[in-house]
C-alpha cells in the first residue's frame, strides 16, 4: 500500500515513521523546505501526558473574562467577522462543564499516556536524541486557591493511574531549585513525574531522517492545492509541482486541515489558536529550570532544553495571522524574568509564533473519514508533541488492518455531526 501524508510536522513525520515500519510505501508532502518548520518548530517542549487537559473546563468563561482585563492575559481574542471562530467559541463554551471536562480529559489522558509509552520504546529502539529530559512537570500555583483547585482534579488522575505529587512551597523548591530566588511567589504545586521534555524540532528532524532510511520519500517545497475526489475516493492530490497519487491519504496539516477537507463535506471543528514562545540561552545553571514549570497564573510553560530556556504559551484567536505581537512576546519575557531572573541571558531572546490546531473539546481527530481512502491525524492543539508517537502508531495500525492498542472512542470524527460545523 502507498500512503500519501499531507504535512511534515511532528504528527505527519511520526505517522510516516510508523507506517513505514509497518511495511508501507510512504510519501510526505509539505510546503516547507524541511520538516517541523511551522507549529512543531519552537513549541513549549513538553511531553506532558499527566498535564493533558482540555481548555474547556468548569468556570472557563468567567476566567476568560477576568484574563482579558489583565495586562498579561493568557487569552486574547481579536474581534473579526469570522463565522468559524464564532462557532468554535460557542462549542468550546458548551464543553465548559464538569461532565464534559471529565469525559474529554479521560480520552486525552488515554492517548497521551499511550503516546509516552510509544516514545519511550522508540527512544530505546533507535537511540534518538532531542535534548530530552525525564524529570517531570511542575504545575506551579502562586496562591492557595490554585493549589486547592488542583487537588480537586486529582480524582481523574487517580482513575487513570497517572502518578502525581501535591507539593507545598518547600517541595516545589526542592523539585525546581531555581525558584528559590523567588520563593515568596510559590504557594505550592502539582508535580507530574511521568512527564518529559525535549526539543520537538530536533526530534522531528531526527525522526524524519530515520523514516527516510526506512524508505519514506519527502517532497518538500510543495504547496498542496486541493484533493480530487472521484467515486467516493481520493484520486489524487493536486500540488504546485504536479499530482501526487497513492492508495490512501492522511491529512496531518494541523490548523490548515479544515481548509483542505471542508470542500468535501468533512467538518473537523479545528480552528487555529496562535501561541508564542521565547528562547533564551542559559547563563546560570543553578538559576534555570530543571525540567518544565507551568505557571498557572499566566498559563505559561517554562522548559529547560539543553543549554536553553524556552517559555511558551498564550492563546490568541486571530484567524491564520502569523504576525508577531510584541505584547504577547513581552508577556512571556515577563514571566521568565519574574520566575528565573538569573537563569538566562535576557538580552539574547528569540521570539516565535505558531498556530495550534485546536478542537473545542480538546481531543484530536485520528482515523477514517466519509471518503473511503482519506484519513485524519490532526487537531492535537497544544499536545501535538505529547500525542505524536501514539497518534502515528494508532494510524499505522488502522491502515494495516490491525486493532489499535488503545480504544479510539471519542478520538475519531464520528463524535461530531457532519451536516454542520467547521
Amino acid at each position: 500500500m502507498k500512503v500519501v501524508i499531507l504535512g511534515g510536522g511532528v504528527i505527519g513525520v511520526a505517522s510516516a515513521y510508523y507506517l513505514a515500519k509497518a511495511g508501507m510505501e510512504v510519501v510526505v508532502v509539505d510546503r516547507q523546505a524541511a520538516p517541523a518548520m511551522e507549529t512543531s518548530f519552537a513549541n513549549a517542549g513538553e511531553i506532558s501526558p499527566g498535564y493533558s487537559s482540555p481548555w474547556a473546563g468548569p468556570g472557563m468563561a468567567w476566567k476568560a473574562i477576568k484574563w482579558m482585563l489583565h495586562k498579561h492575559s493568557p487569552l486574547v481574542i481579536r474581534p473579526r467577522l469570522d463565522i468559524f471562530m464564532m462557532r468554535w467559541l460557542f462549542r468550546m463554551l458548551k464543553n465548559c462543564n464538569h461532565q464534559s471536562y471529565e469525559v474529554n480529559k479521560a480520552r486525552m489522558l488515554r492517548l497521551a499516556g499511550y503516546s509516552r509509552d510509544c516514545l519511550e520504546a522508540l527512544r530505546v529502539e533507535t537511540g534518538i536524541a532531542y535534548d530530552e529530559r525525564t524529570r517531570g512537570t511542575l504545575q506551579m500555583f502562586r496562591d492557595q486557591k490554585g493549589l486547592d483547585d488542583a487537588a480537586k482534579d486529582t480524582a481523574i488522575l487517580d482513575r487513570h493511574g497517572v502518578s502525581y505529587n501535591l507539593l507545598d512551597r518547600a517541595g516545589c523548591l526542592e523539585a525546581e531549585p531555581g525558584l528559590r530566588h523567588v520563593a515568596e511567589k510559590v504557594a505550592g504545586g502539582l508535580q507530574l513525574p511521568g512527564d518529559e521534555t525535549g526539543d520537538c524540532f530536533l526530534f522531528t528532524t531526527a525522526l524524519a531522517e530515520l523514516a527516510a532510511k526506512s524508505g519514506v520519500a519527502f517532497q518538500y517545497n510543495t504547496k498542496i492545492k486541493r484533493l480530487d475526489v472521484d467515486g467516493g475516493r481520493v484520486a489524487r492530490v493536486q500540488t504546485d509541482r504536479g499530482d501526487v497519487t497513492g492508495d490512501a491519504y492522511v491529512v496531518a496539516l494541523g490548523s490548515y486541515s479544515p481548509l483542505l477537507v471542508r470542500p468535501h463535506g468533512i467538518r473537523t471543528q479545528v480552528y487555529p489558536v496562535k501561541g508564542y514562545s521565547v528562547t533564551i540561552p542559559v547563563i546560570d545553571d543553578a538559576g534555570a529550570p530543571v525540567s518544565t514549570i507551568m505557571d498557572e497564573k499566566h498559563k505559561v510553560a517554562i522548559t529547560r532544553l539543553g543549554d536553553r530556556i524556552r517559555a511558551a504559551g498564550t492563546a490568541e484567536l486571530t484567524g491564520y495571522s502569523l504576525r508577531l505581537s510584541h505584547g504577547r512576546c513581552a508577556m512571556l519575557f515577563h514571566v521568565v524574568r519574574d520566575l528565573f531572573p538569573r537563569g538566562g541571558d535576557l538580552t539574547e531572546v528569540k521570539f516565535w509564533t505558531g498556530l495550534r490546531p485546536m478542537i473545542p473539546d480538546g481531543g484530536p481527530l485520528i482515523g477514517p473519514t466519509r471518503i473511503a481512502n482519506l484519513y485524519l491525524n490532526t487537531g492535537h492543539g497544544t499536545l501535538g508533541w505529547t500525542m505524536a508517537c501514539g497518534s502515528g502508531r494508532v494510524l499505522a495500525d488502522l491502515l494495516a488492518g490491525q486493532a489499535p492498542e488503545i480504544p479510539l472512542e471519542g478520538l475519531t470524527i464520528d463524535r461530531f455531526p457532519q451536516g454542520q460545523g467547521i
